[in-house]
């Protein structure tokens, strides 16, 4: 089927992207200024993300089997080759420095360490030193655009020097649980409301509430003042139409349209429209709102592209309020090779998952300059709530003290990290396009490559967060990071992010990383 007339084509992100695997790092010191050119390394370190003695470099790459699936019909197509990404270390200083210092982005010269790294104390409690580490070698890896292996974690472990700190900075974290409980009463109150009044509503009438979200995932950071909340309708005997060859977003009909079908008023050309069942709902929401009399709640500007509403309640609580599609028939086939979890919460357990509804939510895909506006994008965050809530290999994983693990824990460190640096770099907008879904996607990675709840001790909280920020450095040097659930969706691919953004980025978390993370006592 040809393209919808107005609306320009181009290729969406790339489906062929294969799952990067971090690579083992050789020896890696600090600079004070991440801008700053390379300088001959001094002795090598032992493998950082590894736990475990150092190993030799040039580990075996796993390649992933040919794509053999069957495709849906595709609405648009004009695919074009990838350039190869190249690595940082590879760069021209002039190049390496086009990111950041090209734009007055210098980050702050190393002080009073704010965390220590795995790895960067003395043994037998000895203090750490705030002298920034020398400049890192070469990265020792495959060529740039391939395939690298993850890194492995190996028993048996080193203590983790930095872990003490790391405890303060999760302590940190930690939310009130009154306050929680405030602030969630608050935004139920809101959502019980405007939930009654779509109930109301023709074409809305069968909605129910999905509970999904860090609030229920138990991963929420910092303060109570951001909540998601995604309002399912189930929707029967539907056929998805796949855009551009993304294997993430489709155009949807109905395999049978009876007349007395309510969401025929939303149809254009027999196609489900994103874009007109997104005004309604906005439009429902905001005069809704307007009869909320013991709350004040505002409704915020609409994004390009995004298919939440944006409500704030009070002057300071963010609700971000999603529309879904609810499905019961089998995944779509770009999903077959995603859910990678047979070996880390078992192969019944993904069929048990797939078994479950999959949802769409009304996301524009990129189309040129502009937006697809009648696309659906495949959403698994109830999958993803699941799996989190239920993350060890073993069934008993944290539920007692003597079985408990750091999972959760490096992701809302990873999460933090992120949020610190956006926060600390709001002005320049090179990171407004990082979420932390990127972080939560690639930590599933992580847990797939490491399945073992012996891999995550809590004992080795440094090192299982170094990790993470290794591999999470890989995915944005190679701009590879499949979705967790459609491997052929890349969602660091240059469509989405632009490279200079993926550059500046990397070289933020390093400068944090060989400085011992002083942006985790900033703001």
């Amino acid at each position: 089927m040809q393209p919808r007339h107005g609306k320009a084509t181009r290729r969406a992100p790339e489906a062929g992207a294969t799952v990067p695997e971090a690579s083992a790092r050789s020896a890696r010191g600090a600079r004070t200024d991440p801008n700053e050119s390379p300088a001959a390394p001094e002795a090598a370190l032992p493998e950082a993300g590894k736990f475990g003695p150092a190993r030799k470099s040039g580990s075996r790459q796993k390649k992933s089997p040919p794509d053999t699936q069957e495709r849906s019909p595709v609405r648009a197509t004009g695919a074009r080759a990838k350039k190869v990404p190249q690595r940082a270390q590879d760069a021209r200083p002039s190049d390496a420095t086009s990111a950041a210092g090209a734009e007055g982005l210098e980050p702050p010269a190393a002080g009073e360490p704010a965390l220590s790294r795995a790895g960067s104390c003395s043994q037998r409690g000895a203090r750490c030193s705030p002298k920034p580490r020398p400049p890192p070698g070469p990265w020792d890896g495959p060529s740039p655009g391939l395939p690298v292996s993850a890194p492995i974690l190996v028993p048996p472990y080193d203590a983790a020097p930095g872990a003490r700190k790391l405890r303060a900075v999760l302590e940190k974290l930690r939310l009130s649980r009154l306050a929680l409980s405030s602030a969630s009463k608050v935004v139920n109150g809101v959502v019980g409301h405007l939930l009654h009044r779509l109930k109301c509503e023709s074409g809305f009438g069968g909605v129910e509430r999905l509970h999904t979200g860090s609030y229920y995932e138990h991963v929420k950071i910092s303060a109570p003042n951001e909540f998601d909340v995604m309002f399912k309708l189930e929707v029967p005997r539907i056929q998805l139409e796949e855009y551009s060859n993304t294997g993430a977003y489709y155009f949807v009909k109905f395999k049978r349209n009876p007349k007395e079908n309510p969401l025929s008023q939303f149809l254009e050309d027999e196609i489900l429209s994103a874009s007109k069942m997104l005004s309604k709902f906005r439009k429902i929401i905001k005069e809704e709102i307007n009869n909320i009399k013991d709350t004040d709640v505002i409704m915020k500007r609409k994004r390009p592209g995004s298919p939440a509403v944006t409500l704030l309640i009070n002057k300071e609580i963010s609700v971000d309020i999603t529309l879904a599609l609810e499905s019961k028939t089998s995944w779509p086939t770009s999903t077959r090779e995603g859910l990678s979890v047979k070996n880390w919460l078992s192969a019944k357990v993904r069929q048990q998952l797939r078994l479950k509804p999959f949802y769409l939510v009304p996301k524009h895909a990129k189309e040129g300059n502009g937006f697809q506006e009648e696309t659906w994008r495949l959403s698994f965050s109830h999958i993803e709530k699941e799996i989190l809530s239920n993350h060890g290999k073993s069934k008993t994983c944290c539920e007692n003290k003597e079985m408990k693990c750091c999972r959760k824990d490096c992701l809302k460190l990873m999460k933090y990290l992120l949020e610190q640096l956006k926060e600390k770099f709001k002005d320049k907008k090179h990171l407004e396009k990082f979420s932390s879904y990127h972080v939560k996607t690639a930590f599933f990675h992580i847990c797939t490559h490491n399945p073992q709840d012996s891999q995550w001790d809590p004992k080795d909280l440094g090192l299982c967060f170094d990790n993470c920020v290794t591999y999470f450095l890989e995915c944005l040097r190679t701009e590879k990071l499949p979705n967790y659930f459609i491997p052929g969706f890349n969602l660091f691919s240059s469509d989405l992010i632009e490279k200079k953004s993926k550059d500046f980025l990397s070289k933020q978390i390093e400068y944090e990383r060989n400085n011992e993370f002083p942006v985790f006592g900033e703001f």
